[in-house]
């Protein structure tokens, strides 16, 4: 039996792209005669805007009964030993309760010639989390910071930089938090942690990550930690700065850290719902045509699928073949027809005949 792969689809722009999904992980997959088939998630999950004029107790239901099922979901695929799940996006209230019962973090390589910054997004704390509790003409929000989750999420960071770079050549190791609010808390677990994996981690104020940045820029390899509330804002710019990347063109994994999904990654694209372009077929399918690409590559054992589609991308951007958000004038069905079309794998060299 061949890898088995999640699909989740969320309002807005989700039912386009999960279409294109398929349609390009089929293609990889035939390019490299792989057997790969899709379990898709039975809901559609709400995003924001679908919620739009709900009223409140209306939200609240549709929120935590879309959370309760896309964790059960991911958990059901991880009992199942499916190793790999790509989701559209979700509205974020949602979203953000099921990355805390399962204790998510978010991961991306930001590069270009100069630069590897590996950032990691702790989505498991912090104030993206929580629960509310409404009261007359207030709302109350409450969150939590643990020592067990901190840990968790240093030790993975460690990990995939050791896995980033396995000559141990990691620079820099930076904590983005608001720290000073937690009475001294984080700064004991993150010490005890750093000891406990023999790195050199430095806690710092936001800003201070900012101002370092601007003014040096991270070192050649760095891994920057960071609570949702200043990675959420900063991972766009940071792609613009440092990756010379556009988020519209990016897509990123989660890992779950929880006992009930471990070995379980979820892609997703940095862009968000798009509701605004709901059935217009007009997205930007390139975010989603390099999730395809990495799954295919991570999770069903087509090796060389990236750098394949890299190749088929490249094509049409000299072809001029792109949509309107890139400044060109195809639809998504165009540019997708267009990079199925463009998928071969590389040339094998030709062997002289021995004589």
């Amino acid at each position: 039996m061949g890898a088995v792969i999640g699909l989740a689809v969320g309002r807005g722009t989700g039912p386009e792209l999960a279409a294109v999904f398929e349609r390009v992980l089929g293609r990889v997959a035939d390019v490299f005669s792989a057997d790969v088939g899709i379990v898709r998630s039975e809901r559609v999950y709400h995003s924001y805007s679908s919620l739009g004029g709900a009223g409140i107790e209306r939200i609240r239901e549709v929120t935590r009964n879309d959370a309760d099922h896309y964790t059960d979901f991911c958990r059901t695929q991880a009992a199942l030993g499916t190793t790999a799940v790509f989701r559209t996006a979700i509205n974020a209230q949602s979203l953000y309760l099921v990355r805390q019962r399962l204790q998510g973090v978010k991961v991306d390589l930001v590069a270009d010639r100069d630069v590897s910054l590996l950032l990691v997004r702790d989505a498991a704390q912090g104030f993206y989390t929580g629960e509310n509790v409404h009261i007359p003409g207030a709302l109350v929000r409450t969150m939590t910071f643990s020592r067990e989750i901190t840990e968790k999420v240093v030790a993975f960071a460690v990990e995939r930089a050791r896995r980033q770079w396995p000559d141990g050549g990691v620079d820099e190791i930076v904590m983005a938090y608001k720290f000073h609010l937690l009475d001294g808390a984080l700064d004991e677990w993150v010490a005890a942690a750093a000891e406990r994996h023999g790195v050199r981690v430095r806690l710092c104020q936001p800003d201070t990550v900012n101002r370092d940045l601007i003014e040096k820029g991270p070192p050649p390899r760095s891994v920057i930690i960071a609570g949702n509330e200043w990675a959420d804002i900063m991972h766009v710019v940071l792609l613009d700065r440092f990756g010379s990347e556009r988020q519209e063109n990016r897509c990123t994994e989660n890992i779950y850290l929880h006992p009930d999904a471990a070995g379980l990654a979820e892609y997703q694209t940095v862009h968000g719902s798009a509701d605004d372009l709901e059935g217009r077929d007009a997205v930007n399918p390139t975010a989603t045509v390099r999730a395809a690409a990495m799954v295919a590559e991570r999770h069903a054992g087509c090796a060389g699928a990236v750098r394949m589609v890299e190749r088929g991308l490249e094509a049409l951007g000299r072809q001029g073949v792109r949509t309107a958000d890139l400044g060109g004038r195809h639809s998504t069905t165009a540019v997708v027809d267009a990079l199925i079309d463009a998928l071969e794998p590389e040339d094998q060299p030709v062997l002289a005949a021995e004589t």
